[in-house]
């Protein structure tokens, strides 16, 4: 899969250098009200893509300019990374960093128009771009055809924190289960009072003092004692390491062209299991492919694809290495 993107450096270049006036965006669509969708709230842990890592977080203060693309057809229907399903006629974004659902204000630099939108997916992973929107989005924002935009992103604070309680209210985070430690079976004795001592001063339910014995040094080192030669120690009986099994059961998500696509596969599929993206080369072209495994076994393995297979990824198979 690929993103449905056409870019052009001279559209941009033309565009650089004025400030054009302010255009509204379509306000019948650009003014529709952000909701949570169908996924979690999710900010997530530290990756890494390409080499660059990303540090998703709780930022209510964002605000950042760069290059704007956007991602259609390829991925319409498909999971998004918070478990939403990606339309490509909604309004919503990809960001790498932004708790998600969230909502931004995505402004065109290049003529002025602003749209708000959902993030509700990762991307885009490329260097020099700090967000993918829609392709509806794209069309607004007037940069469908060119392909990427310079753009203003700025969270919308009160907006991002409403979808949030709207999302944990909807599927609340799940607790952790704690096992609570055996606790042993306590019972209670008789015991017998201790018969007074003759001659005891002492009072009644007073407690007598106890001598304790002095403390004896020990020996020197040279005294060869019986308690400090040492033992001689038991030989330890060394075990073979455990043999590996080779391969095993893998389900096969999907396989890309651009590593960028299966990173973002890797990040959709992270809560399922250990993802792994194995480079394979055929006919002489370069696929990224994107598993998962190894598993128990083949009933594991096959709950796992249909699980994928509910995601949108119709092409995922089951692979023995």
């Amino acid at each position: 899969m690929k993103f449905a993107l056409v870019c052009s450096p001279l559209a941009l270049a033309a565009c650089a250098g004025h400030t054009p006036p302010a255009v509204v965006a379509n306000p019948a669509t650009a003014t529709a009200e952000p909701d949570a969708g169908g996924g979690i709230y999710k900010v997530g842990t530290p990756y890494q893509v390409e080499g660059i890592w990303y540090y998703p977080a709780e930022d209510y203060a964002y605000v950042q300019e760069g290059v704007a693309s956007w991602y259609g057809s390829d991925f319409h229907g498909k999971r998004t990374a918070n478990g939403d399903r990606y339309n490509m006629d909604d309004l919503t974004a990809a960001h790498p960093t932004l708790p998600m659902p969230s909502v931004v204000k995505v402004t065109n630099l290049d003529n002025g128009k602003m749209l708000r939108v959902t993030v509700n997916d990762r991307g885009p992973f490329h260097s020099t771009r700090i967000i993918d929107v829609s392709k509806k989005a794209a069309q607004l924002l007037g940069f469908y055809e060119a392909g990427t935009a310079r753009v203003r992103v700025e969270i919308d604070a009160e907006e991002s924190i409403t979808l949030k309680n709207i999302a944990l209210k909807k599927r609340p985070p799940e607790m952790p289960q704690i096992v609570a430690a055996p606790r042993g079976v306590v019972t209670a004795a008789n015991i017998e009072p201790l018969a007074p001592i003759p001659g005891n001063s002492l009072p009644p339910g007073a407690v007598k003092p106890v001598s304790v014995p002095p403390v004896v040094a020990p020996p020197p080192p040279s005294a060869k004692s019986p308690a400090q030669v040492p033992k001689a120690s038991a030989p330890v009986k060394k075990t073979a390491p455990e043999a590996k099994t080779p391969g095993g059961i893998y389900v096969q998500a999907g396989a890309f062209s651009e590593e960028a696509n299966a990173r973002k596969l890797e990040q959709q599929l992270g809560e399922l299991g250990k993802v792994h993206i194995v480079p394979t080369t055929v006919n002489k072209k370069k696929l990224y492919r994107v598993r998962l495994g190894p598993v128990a076994d083949a009933t594991v393995a096959a709950a796992l694809l249909t699980k994928i297979k509910s995601f949108g990824y119709n092409d995922a198979k089951v692979v023995r290495e």
